[in-house]
Parts: C-alpha cells; structure tokens; sequence
C-alpha cells in the first residue's frame, strides 16, 4: 500500500551518523517516505567521517543519500549545516550547487520569525583543544551502542522494553548532566542576545523543544536528536515546530521493505562516486 505523504515547510535533521555502527539508516528511510519537505536543514554529523571506513557503508546509509539526492534533483532547498563528525565538509563552506548549500551556520527568516541552526560544536571544549579525546570518546559511545543493540535484543527475547545505556549513563554522571545544561544556556542566551525567535541545534543527541525567557527576552530552544538512539527530527509546518519521534510513529514503522528497495547496482555506483568525490580524509 502506497503511503500518503505529509508535507513539511521544514525539515531539520542531525546527528545521522551514516557510516558508524549505531546509525538506524533503515527507521530514517522509513520516516523519510513519509514525508515531502519543502526545505532541508542537515545540520550537523550527517556522515561520521570519524567513524568512516569503506568497508562498512550499508546499503541502507547509500539509500539514505540517495533520497538526498533525490529532493536535490527535484529543486528541494538543502542547507548542509557542518559538524564536527563531518568537519571534512567544512572544506566546502560557502559552495552553492543547484539547491545544496553548505554552510557553518544559517539564519532563516518565515512570517517575520527569524530562526539560527548550528550544529553546536563551537560550544565544545573538548574540540577546540583535545580533539583527540573527542575523538576517542566517539569511539567509545560507538562500541556502547554497539554493546546496547546485543543487550536490547536478549531484552526483547526476554519479553522486556529498551534499555538505553548511554543515556542511563549521561543521566547518572553529573558532569554530563552540567555539560547538557551549560551547552543549552549558552545557546539560549546568544540566540536571546541576537533577537532570534528560536536557535536550532543538534550535537548532544538530546531532542528537546521549549520556550525560555530571561531578563533579557524569549527563544524557542530546539534541538533534533539524533537517529542512534531517539530517532527524532524537527518539523516546521504552517507557522509550527513539532518534534517528529519515530517510535511514536506507527505509519513510518509500517513501511515495508519493499518500498525501500533501489537498485543495487545503482547504489554501489553511488559509493565509488561518494568515495572519489569527497576523498574522506581527516586530517
């Protein structure tokens, strides 16, 4: 059965990390064919060149670009906000190719409301004078999500729900609680600052959407997660942002495989292309 899709003003995106481990390619590609947004915002660790290695890059990450591809061939506006898993893309800042952009930041205006995405790194210590560690602490959480996947499906053949272990982790360890906090205030205040309406952001994998007020004025904090473990998004309709969650989502989960299904052929093509193209490097 062909699924109806719901059009989107906007859609945000973040934190894929396509090419790890931990990412869930095929409950995005379900969510995907859902929808028909009229803009895309990727903000940020879109592919975890990190992570990178080209003997693990499923067929369901390819597709994933694929359908990015795709709303590029239709004239669909595409914003790829740079992270730090995909600093490589940073190389490209300012390019412009038909409707893809790429920038470090973008300021979007609609019904006299003006909206600040970013990814959220600039706020990170560890990035700005050990990356090494950043990176080190990315390979860990990959192996954590890795170990949390085997621990779910015994779960599972227990009869029992998900358990997430690294956010039982951020929750008991204070300075990760402190770090959450501090990286949301910060935002909340320089979005304040510059009379934004609302400030974007990704990073921390932690989706959340509320209103604040200080002594200085109101922003709507947003933040689209990540597709590892809350599988969530931002969407922007009629005036409105929602936080999309997969699992609350029946339509998407009842997506069938076929309708995911590409040429294989067609897909492996792409890979070599990606590969040549960009020449994933980290410096």
């Amino acid at each position: 059965m062909k699924v109806k899709k719901r059009k989107i003003d906007i859609l945000v995106l973040s934190d894929i990390h396509l090419g790890s481990f931990g990412c869930r390619a095929h409950e995005l590609l379900q969510y995907l064919h859902t929808i028909k947004p009229k803009k895309v915002i990727l903000n940020g660790d879109i592919i975890d060149v990190w992570q990178f290695r080209k003997y693990y890059f499923p067929k369901s990450h390819l597709k994933v670009i694929r359908i990015f591809l795709s709303w590029l061939t239709k004239g669909i506006k595409v914003y790829y906000i740079t992270g730090n898993h995909d600093e490589v893309m940073r190389r490209f800042k300012g390019i412009k190719i038909g409707s893809l952009s790429v920038l470090n930041s973008l300021v979007l205006k609609d019904r006299e409301k003006s909206f600040w995405f970013f990814h959220g790194d600039v706020f990170d210590v560890t990035m700005k004078h050990s990356k090494w560690l950043a990176k080190l602490g990315g390979v860990g959480y990959d192996l954590l999500i890795i170990l949390n996947t085997i621990v779910n499906k015994i779960s599972k053949l227990l009869g029992k729900g998900k358990i997430s272990l690294s956010q039982k982790v951020k929750d008991s360890v204070k300075n990760a609680v402190k770090y959450i906090n501090d990286y949301e205030d910060t935002a909340i205040s320089i979005a304040i600052d510059n009379g934004y309406d609302a400030v974007i952001c990704g990073h921390i994998h932690q989706p959340a959407m509320r209103t604040v007020t200080n002594e200085k004025g109101t922003v709507e904090y947003l933040n689209s997660g990540d597709w590892i473990e809350n599988l969530t998004a931002l969407e922007y309709t009629s005036g409105q942002w929602s936080l999309y969650k997969y699992y609350e989502d029946p339509v998407a989960q009842n997506v069938s495989k076929k309708n995911l299904t590409k040429s294989e052929k067609k897909i492996k093509q792409l890979f070599k292309e990606m590969v040549t193209e960009f020449d994933f490097r980290v410096a």
